[in-house]
């Protein structure tokens, strides 16, 4: 399930010409004794040789070179301008959905109707495990064995005992809604009903990006953690953003899907995740709903990832 990487730095190239050159011609001393000897010899002064002519050509003041090529602004710009096009285009016919992506190596971010907001189904389990994470650093301590456990089956199995007993554990909406603002998540509205706690992909991948910021509210240990679980999810769950990642590429995921009641039991299909390998680390967010059924919501998700990749050349 991993795919192709195209990556391609694009660099304006710069030429530089300078320096100038002064040329003299010697004035030779008058050996001759009439006046027709000192005029050739003066005349003879006057027009430089055919070498010095060279000589001074190649030694005077060139313009500067000008670049040929666009610059990364103008590469980054027209990607974006091609992705937008894509998205727009296949979103015509496709159940609503957005997308975000965030460069970690470059600072880029790029969002498709990026404050949108839907409902989170399974992908707000990685915002119990981030607050589980956090609560525990608060009292200077690991997670309990009792902790480890729900978490791993949260994550890797999408248990969803597991996760209502950690959601409570940290005081439900309230608690986990106070913890989203030590975050940054500020477009992210928490549920009583974790699964319909509604968010956006904007907030989506800067909560990616707690999870691997060194400089963020989650300490290594906390970080290693999240890592290891968001990378060793169940085969069955192993659909989404790991599409877009290849052979030599690593990845981590969270998925949701839910048949909401309210829609016709149309699915709710989300997936959340991070993309690393030589030359890349991107942290990926689609959310999707309205889909017919939950094959058709996997391929609609897994598409619009890849165009992001395909335009975006990360």
């Amino acid at each position: 399930m991993r795919r192709t990487r195209n990556w391609i730095l694009a660099a304006a190239a710069v030429g530089v010409l300078g320096g100038a050159g002064l040329v003299g011609v010697g004035m030779m001393r008058d050996s001759g004794s009439g006046t027709g000897a000192r005029a050739a010899t003066v005349r003879a002064a006057a027009v430089p040789t055919q070498a010095a002519q060279a000589q001074a050509q190649a030694a005077a003041p060139q313009p500067a070179a000008t670049s040929t090529g666009p610059s990364a602004a103008e590469v980054r710009a027209t990607r974006v301008k091609a992705l937008d096009a894509a998205l727009k285009k296949y979103a015509a016919s496709a159940p609503e959905f957005s997308v975000a992506v965030l460069d970690r190596r470059t600072g880029q971010r790029y969002s498709f109707r990026g404050t949108e907001k839907y409902e989170t189904a399974s992908v707000v389990k990685v915002q119990v495990l981030a607050c589980l994470l956090l609560k525990a650093q608060d009292s200077g301590r690991d997670l309990t064995a009792t902790e480890l456990s729900l978490a791993k089956r949260m994550i890797r199995l999408s248990d969803n005992d597991a996760t209502t007993s950690l959601f409570s554990k940290l005081g439900r909406a309230s608690g986990v809604g106070a913890c989203n603002k030590r975050l940054g998540l500020t477009q992210t509205k928490v549920n009583s009903a974790w699964g319909l706690t509604r968010t956006t992909v904007n907030d989506q991948v800067k909560l990616l990006a707690e999870l691997t910021d060194t400089s963020g509210p989650l300490d290594a240990d906390s970080r290693k953690l999240a890592y290891t679980l968001m990378s060793t999810v169940d085969e069955s769950q192993d659909w989404g953003v790991p599409a877009v990642a290849k052979s030599t590429e690593k990845f981590t995921v969270k998925n949701g899907w839910l048949a909401r009641s309210t829609e016709n039991y149309r699915w709710i299909i989300n997936s959340v995740g991070r993309v690393t390998g030589p030359g890349t680390d991107v942290s990926i967010a689609v959310l999707s709903h309205d889909n017919g059924t939950m094959s058709g919501g996997i391929a609609t998700v897994q598409k619009v990832a890849k165009l992001t990749r395909q335009h975006l050349k990360y």
